[in-house]
């Protein structure tokens, strides 16, 4: 439940975000009747707060053009919703700078009241975020570029690389960024397929926006394209891995999302489901800890590959 002041600055914080919201726009954002909302503007104009009125089919609320407002003013609830996002950031796997997060942590904390204040760092001393693949992270700049890209509907050429190790020279129109199953995804037309494709952005080796606009598909799901790609698919093995190693270790080196870890006499079993034998063999040694394998007996073939391959690059001549 909302304290009523929370609610007034709630009303300011849309007047602030929109060129012109109407009465029953606001209501239904904030869960109240038109009559409370016009009586929070009225508190609003008799502080001072330039918020006009304009009356007919296409009215509704706006502040003032030119107005500027005060500095932002955040309840200790949304401080706390803003802190939890930005102590996230790892767990999202994109390689956002710790600098920016640290320096956007330290100045919301030194703005907000003291008991607030107190309450919210000793949550960020005791509240930690881990993600198990960091070296499949998108950096952010190449988030910020498909965004752009997408916000203006604009084509991008993109160098990717493939499971296949294949890197090949695309043209895509950007649909959307979708984060699933432990990484993230552009959805677009593919103008070198001729149809709807993802892409992993771990494999976007390259990006330049082009100068090319298109015309997005009306009512295109992104989200809905991902799930029949990928939800559906059935994980084709039953893994179980044992290693010897503590259970608080494997708790920092893999992530709930992607298996299930329970302590054992000597070490911890690790069970997941998964249709990569060649990325699980991958993924499993590069927890860097010893582990005996359980099941399937094919994961110990990927294994051997994996040593094989090692063996080439390490033994050949330059």
């Amino acid at each position: 439940m909302y304290h009523p002041t929370s609610r007034v600055l709630a009303v300011l914080e849309l007047l602030q975000s929109r060129p012109s919201i109407t009465g029953p726009e606001l209501a239904e954002r904030l869960e109240m009747d038109v009559r409370t909302i016009r009586r929070y503007i009225t508190h609003l104009q008799d502080v001072g707060i330039p918020i006009e009125a304009n009356i007919g089919r296409h009215g509704g609320y706006r502040l003032r053009p030119g107005f500027k407002l005060p500095p932002l003013i955040f309840t200790e609830e949304e401080a706390t919703a803003i802190m939890l996002g930005l102590l996230g950031t790892s767990w999202l796997e994109i390689g956002q700078s710790s600098v920016a997060v640290e320096g956007a942590l330290a100045k919301l904390s030194r703005v907000l009241p003291f008991r607030a204040r107190e309450r919210l760092n000793a949550m960020s001393s005791h509240l930690f975020f881990f993600s198990p693949q960091q070296d499949s992270r998108p950096d952010v700049s190449l988030v910020l570029t498909l965004s752009e890209a997408i916000g203006r509907q604009q084509r991008l050429a993109i160098d990717y690389h493939s499971h296949r190790d294949e890197v090949t020279h695309r043209t895509v129109e950007p649909y959307g960024i979708i984060g699933w199953d432990g990484h993230w995804y552009l959805v677009g037309y593919c103008c070198l397929r001729q149809d709807y494709r993802t892409f992993r952005l771990d494999r976007i080796e390259r990006t330049e926006l082009l100068e090319e606009a298109f015309e997005r598909v009306p009512n295109f799901d992104c989200r809905a394209h991902v799930m029949r790609q990928y939800g559906k698919q059935a994980k084709r093995w039953q893994i179980e891995v044992e290693f010897h190693a503590p259970l608080y270790t494997m708790q920092q080196k893999i992530s709930s999302a992607y298996g299930i870890l329970t302590a054992t006499p000597t070490g911890v079993l690790y069970r997941t489901e998964y249709e990569d034998l060649d990325g699980m063999a991958a993924y499993l040694m590069g927890r860097g800890l010893p582990f005996i394998v359980h099941q399937p007996q094919e994961l110990r073939d990927a294994l051997l590959r994996l040593a094989e391959q090692a063996t080439r690059i390490a033994t050949s001549q330059p």
